[in-house]
């Protein structure tokens, strides 16, 4: 990977990963409360839903930009070596991104930065309902009383304990609020970083 693209990448990350802090952080302490034992109201209902935005997003800039500086020269490294000893890994990286390779191929183009934005939600969004009862499993376990069953950390005990409790219904608490931030969060992530991302190519083969 030249230059210019490490540095692409390396801002165009960090972009994409505060802006999807700082828009979907809401959602994501919504989400959390609902999924409360004590009810959304006393885990503090709308109020806050702000608080401890900033060292959130000052966090998430390094990380998007490792992932993506990381994503950059996988792409780059698999594009340009044709060892044969490498087709099983390239063919299973290839099926992860199959919504994008299927759009391209649709269309016979390069997918434009809104259709991989569209992608990254519809996959995200999948995601997010399917694996909605292991987050509820995970937040009660980080507000059980010390001491308590449910604080041991066993995750098919706290979901049981759910099910005796609100049924389908409280496994499945807050599954709009995540399929939202995380779909918006697909759609901004990767919709922002590829802009950003050829803007900055862009800007780079102006510059003597």
């Amino acid at each position: 990977m030249d230059r210019p693209g490490f540095m692409a990448s390396l801002v165009a990350g960090g972009v994409a990963g505060v802006s999807v802090d700082l828009i979907l952080f809401p959602l994501d302490t919504i989400k959390t409360r609902l999924q409360s034992p004590q009810g959304f109201n006393k885990a503090g209902g709308f109020r806050g839903i702000y608080a401890g935005v900033p060292s959130a997003a000052v966090g998430s800039f390094p990380n998007a930009a490792a992932f993506f500086i990381t994503y950059e020269y996988v792409k780059w490294f698999l594009h340009t070596d044709s060892s044969s000893y490498l087709t099983p890994m390239k063919h299973m990286l290839a099926a992860s991104a199959g919504e994008v390779a299927l759009w391209s191929w649709r269309q016979d183009l390069v997918v434009d930065s809104w259709q991989s934005a569209v992608c990254g939600a519809f996959a995200g969004g999948f995601a997010a309902a399917v694996t909605t009862p292991l987050d509820v499993a995970k937040t009660r376990i980080m507000l059980a009383k010390a001491g308590s069953s449910t604080a041991n950390g066993n995750v098919l005990s706290a979901l049981h304990g759910v099910w005796q409790s609100q049924g389908l219904a409280g496994l499945f608490a807050g599954v709009f609020p995540r399929m939202a931030a995380i779909s918006l969060g697909g759609f901004i992530f990767l919709g922002a970083y590829d802009h950003t991302h050829r803007l900055l190519l862009e800007v780079g083969r102006k510059s003597p």
